[in-house]
């Protein structure tokens, strides 16, 4: 993702146009905007990961947010949720970094109506790039980020700024990954027509596109790797430069962000789901999805708009296959993801209440046509004919 570096560091995209930016110095670091304590922000409520945190606050796993670093100053993120060590950076001056890892991982306050995804998981801050580097990085430096991130033990890897190209090293880092059993996310954020970031485009990652509050797709970059999508649009999340204070910034559009809260409810899905392999994780995410309209894939909405609920709590048959793939139809019977809000406990209840209902509705027809039937026979019996 190329981001100038004005805009990088200012960590603000003006609503509405991707590529504009607030005017700052080359040399400054981002700085809040404030404490927000506006309403509950559009992005949160389309995730609405409250409703999840009764069953799920994603506790036990560790989310590793590779970029820019992460400003661990921000009173938003509890005493020692940041990992440190070898590899870590818990300082961001480009901004996107902690922006991604408020998303993820932000405690609730009373003083904001702003909380990260999944508040019990533990973040670990890996910076590979900053604003001065071009097209989001070097993919060498990125593969040694994701190989920091496996050694760390990371069930989670976000990819909050990937790279505009790839490498051998970049993709076998993912391989890497993917036979550790973590889950890589990575944002579909290239800005330029027909342009890939990596390792979004890379077979295995959970490649996320972004979205408005109206639904409409943000980013450019489109393709048939595109496998869900999430708000990336008119966001708020934690700040860097805040220096211990809990702040914020926003609104922030950049379609990099999506990833991050895909990320997030991975972490949740993992700490409900803790056997799940990190690609059995992603086809959870990707077969719970609201479709889009057309009912199939979209090159950049792709299989649907994450939906937080229905992919912790859905009941999903042992092996089923990612959408769009084939398999065998004895072993692997056919999910329908959710295609609307997935519904409270009592909500459930009601439905079941109804579909029993709708049961024995049928079962007293066929009884009723029996018995019509054995008197127009005179009750003799009758030999089955195939």
């Amino acid at each position: 993702m190329r981001i100038p570096a004005a805009l990088a560091v200012a960590g603000l995209v003006t609503v509405g146009s991707p590529v504009a930016a607030a005017a700052a110095p080359e040399a400054q670091c981002a700085n809040p905007s404030g404490t927000y304590s506006g309403a509950v922000p559009w992005g949160q409520r389309q995730i609405d990961p409250a409703r999840l945190w009764p069953l799920t606050r994603g506790d036990g796993q560790l989310v590793a947010v590779i970029g820019t670093g992460v400003d661990g100053l921000n009173g938003q993120f509890r005493p020692g949720q940041l990992e440190g060590g070898a590899g870590t950076e818990s300082t961001d001056c480009d901004g996107r970094g902690t922006i991604a890892a408020g998303i993820v991982g932000a405690q609730p306050d009373p003083s904001t109506t702003f909380a990260g995804v999944a508040p019990g998981a533990r973040l670990l801050p890996i910076r590979y790039t900053d604003s001065s580097a071009k097209d989001g990085g070097d993919p060498g430096a990125l593969a040694g980020a994701i190989d920091t991130a496996i050694d760390r033990h990371a069930g989670v890897i976000l990819i909050a700024v990937p790279a505009a190209f790839d490498s051998p090293a970049l993709s076998g880092a993912v391989s890497r990954a993917r036979s550790e059993g973590a889950v890589v996310v990575s944002a579909a954020s290239a800005t330029q027509q027909g342009a890939r970031t990596y390792p979004t485009a890379t077979s295995g990652v959970l490649a996320v596109g972004s979205v408005n509050p109206a639904g409409e797709p943000v980013q450019t970059e489109a393709g048939d790797y595109v496998g869900v999508a999430a708000p990336g649009a008119e966001l708020v999340s934690t700040s860097a430069g805040a220096g211990g204070a809990i702040a914020h910034r926003w609104p922030v559009t950049d379609p990099g962000l999506a990833a991050a809260y895909v990320a997030g409810v991975a972490a949740l899905v993992r700490a409900y789901h803790p056997d799940l392999t990190g690609d059995q994780v992603a086809t959870r995410l990707t077969l719970t999805a609201h479709r889009p309209a057309s009912g199939g894939h979209d090159a950049r909405l792709g299989w649907g708009v994450l939906d937080a609920y229905a992919a912790v709590s859905s009941t999903l048959p042992a092996g089923i296959a990612p959408p769009g793939s084939v398999a065998p139809a004895a072993t692997e019977p056919d999910v329908v993801p959710a295609a609307a809000p997935a519904q409270h406990p009592s909500n459930v209840a009601a439905g079941t209440i109804a579909l029993a209902g709708v049961a024995l509705a049928a079962a007293a027809g066929v009884a009723v046509a029996a018995v019509r039937r054995g008197r127009r026979r005179g009750w003799r019996a009758s030999r089955f004919t195939p």
